[in-house]
């Protein structure tokens, strides 16, 4: 009997996030009075204010949106409250309309003009905005074209999320003639408020979207940015490139940080136009690769042979196969199928054919006379298609590249990872007797030793500051990076990109230095050279420390807890809790299962399965219970903060055999001290209205309980953390929600 948590993904809902799955009204999760998301991505009404965007204004009339359209000179001349506005006045007069527009009720808004830094003017109205210089919105499935465009832009999966007005006219310039069409097209701008953050956590819910393209000239928040592109490559292939920064080549260290960061996320970092649209061309056609292993399938020995020189030069394992062979091989990762010139091709079995096998396949149909036509049917039927080998297999390359990200998004390292606890005490005292920010020799030597950092042969090993990601960590001669918290596997992998001689030594004092620098962020710049000479700078005196770019995992959250004479271990989820989550949703009754879902869900899909248990520490928490004995997940409780980090939805949901133990009251004072410790100012959920236990429980928990005006079978519940004092511990015995 549980408090019902809006799901990321789930249907039925605007905002894309309610789980519901049978005939009943949706509660609109934001209240009104505040901005929603789907005001902005998915609005039913568009406003243009001003006159400044002629362009706009033409697309809005011919785009064919199903909403409503109204275009006024200012926002007193509104005839009615439109989720979205574009503001396309002159630059003094943004702001004062975004002021209008919050007195009106509206609190979404598009800036295609320029404009000063909007983000004190949208905290203050709570009028959120994409700009200023935005290139603005389209969603072709919904007929909105509210943006600067020179062309229609065509319908399709692949969703683009760009700051570069010329680069994004250009991809969709490519697109319509190469079959690739667009769920959304998100033009942010200078992304003084609105960036990417907020439209990767709309794109990772949406059903429509199959892979997202970013192309980012600046950041406003790292942290913030990586979370959401963290989530959103979770369940679809997202690609990204860099177009500003100081970037003076691939071995600039500000270009080696992104593309670190970005692998660090599940994010492909790509260079250049023709590697853009290749990329999109497999990832938003192809399915994942199964292995690293390309299978060649080519009647032609000499083309067969040209994509097997080309797959060596680029380090990728390639075989000649049998398409009747492929389906039965679970080794192949994928295929590579070369149709020359001249060999028959029946276009229609052959796109059933690729569709029906469970590894990606990559058409190369070479030539232009007949390759030409050739290569637009099987476009237009869905295939990634290629007009020679090598641009075939740089394809399988990027869904090998995306592999090896994903793999890399769902390390965990925790806040702690080595085997052995260092002499934290003795590194502390040291640091604390430095005087400047040079530590002496004997200092560093003395540090070192407190880690178990070996002073032996090896290669050059450096830990810097890049001013966007702050700390990061290089290996070898050309600088191979990544960004602590590293285990024993990323610590691998960054040496085989490095192109050192691996060794568990070496991986295990990339681990130690990682370590290091999570738990003394005063540490500005640690250098170990070749030799093994050591040098380590610190931050001036009152600078702020060094921040993580990634979270790690946290274990200091780890607690033992005993319910009723039973021993438990409450942590937070992690992704290898997938499978003993699958046998506690097993277990749950259907009555339970129906109050904590609202719907009577059979069975969790893998995706749904990953959302419950891939979750990112930065914006939300999810407390398991698990016993001790048996290792057995037995309760969980949830919470997701919004996109601001000021609000968070809540869930809580124990096993039959562990009601009445306290179990779910003690889950949910650990969501709420999470919560309040992340500065969030509510706690929120929806509750349905014949859940008396629940309602009662929360209750005694504190919160407030108002039935949804729109929604009578839904009740929400709030818990102010500003004013609240933290709720007194309840009875052991107390009633436990489902």
């Amino acid at each position: 009997m549980a408090a019902m948590q809006a799901q990321p993904g789930g249907a039925g809902n605007r905002g894309g996030r309610t789980v519901l799955q049978k005939p009943m009204t949706i509660p609109r999760l934001a209240p009104a009075g505040r901005f929603n998301p789907a005001c902005l991505f998915h609005p039913r009404s568009v406003a243009l204010i001003g006159q400044e965007s002629p362009d706009i204004r033409a697309h809005l009339a011919l785009g064919g949106f199903k909403g409503g359209v109204e275009a006024v000179e200012r926002v007193a001349d509104l005839t009615t409250v439109p989720d979205l506005a574009i503001i396309a006045t002159a630059s003094e007069h943004v702001i004062p309309t975004m002021e209008a527009l919050a007195a009106k009720g509206c609190f979404a808004g598009i800036v295609p003009v320029a404009g000063p830094n909007l983000s004190d003017a949208a905290r203050r109205t709570g009028v959120r905005v994409m700009g200023p210089n935005a290139f603005g919105l389209a969603v072709p499935g919904i007929g909105l074209n509210a943006s600067l465009a020179h062309i229609a832009v065509p319908p399709g999966r692949l969703a683009l999320v760009s700051q570069s007005v010329g680069l994004t006219r250009a991809i969709i310039d490519w697109a319509g003639p190469n079959g690739v069409g667009f769920s959304h097209v998100i033009g942010v701008g200078d992304n003084t408020d609105i960036g990417f953050g907020m439209a990767l956590d709309w794109l990772a819910s949406d059903s429509g979207t199959g892979a997202i393209l970013m192309e980012i000239h600046h950041l406003k928040d790292r942290r913030a940015f990586l979370s959401a592109a963290r989530a959103a490559a979770r369940f679809r292939p997202v690609l990204a490139v860099r177009t500003g920064g100081s970037h003076a080549g691939p071995n600039d260290p500000a270009a080696l940080a992104f593309e670190a960061a970005l692998r660090r996320a599940g994010v492909l970092s790509v260079g250049g136009l023709d590697d853009i649209l290749a990329a999109v061309e497999t990832l938003s056609r192809a399915r994942p690769a199964r292995s690293e292993l390309l299978s060649i399938v080519a009647e032609d020995p000499g083309a067969g042979q040209l994509a097997a020189d080309s797959a060596a030069r680029y380090g990728l394992s390639a075989a000649p196969m049998r398409m009747a062979d492929i389906a039965a091989d679970k080794t192949v990762g994928g295929v590579l199928w070369v149709l020359t010139p001249g060999q028959p091709v029946d276009t229609t079995a052959c796109a059933a054919a690729v569709k029906a096998l469970p590894v990606p396949v990559l058409i190369c149909a070479m030539g232009q006379t007949t390759g030409g036509p050739l290569r637009r049917i099987l476009a237009e039927a869905g295939l990634a298609v290629f007009t020679s080998p090598e641009q075939a297999v740089l394809g399988f390359l990027h869904l090998v590249r995306d592999r090896r990200n994903r793999a890399a998004a769902r390390e965990l390292p925790g806040s702690a990872v080595l085997p052995l606890a260092p002499d934290q005490d003795a590194v502390r005292a040291v640091l604390a007797a430095v005087q400047g920010t040079a530590v002496p020799a004997a200092e560093t030597s003395a540090v070192l030793a407190a880690y178990g950092i070996e002073t032996l042969p090896g290669v050059a090993i450096e830990v810097s500051d890049d001013p966007e990601f702050g700390p990061v960590i290089a290996l070898g001669p050309d600088r191979a990076m990544d960004l602590p918290p590293l285990n024993l596997t990323l610590a691998h992998a960054l040496i085989a990109r490095a192109g050192v001689p691996d060794d568990n030594d070496l991986a295990e004092r990339l681990v130690r230095v990682s370590q290091l620098i999570v738990d003394f962020p005063v540490i500005a710049r640690l250098t170990l050279g070749p030799t093994w000479k050591a040098s380590l700078t610190l931050r001036p005196a009152g600078a702020p420390p060094g921040r993580l770019a990634i979270a790690p995992y946290p274990s200091e959250l780890v607690e033992h807890w005993t319910a009723r004479d039973e021993a438990l271990i409450i942590r937070p989820i992690r992704p290898e809790d997938a499978t003993a989550h699958a046998g506690f949703f097993k277990r749950l009754s259907p009555t339970d299962v129906r109050f904590r879902f609202f719907s009577a869900i059979h069975e969790l899909s893998p995706e749904r399965m990953a959302r419950l248990t891939q979750v990112d520490y930065e914006r939300e928490m999810a407390f398991v219970a698990i016993r001790a004995t048996t290792s057995e997940t037995v309760g969980v409780a949830r919470i997701v903060g919004d996109t601001e980090g000021r609000s968070g939805e809540f869930a809580v949901i124990v096993q039959a055999d562990m009601k009445g133990k306290g179990l779910a009251s003690h889950l949910m004072h650990r969501l709420i001290d999470w919560a309040r410790d992340r500065g969030m100012a509510e706690v929120v959920g929806q509750i349905l209205a014949d859940n008396a236990p629940m309602l009662a429980f929360i209750r005694h928990l504190g919160f407030t309980l108002r039935r949804l005006p729109d929604e009578p079978e839904v009740m929400e519940a709030r818990l102010d953390l500003v004013v609240s004092p933290a709720p007194p511990p309840e009875p052991s015995g107390s009633p436990a929600p489902g």
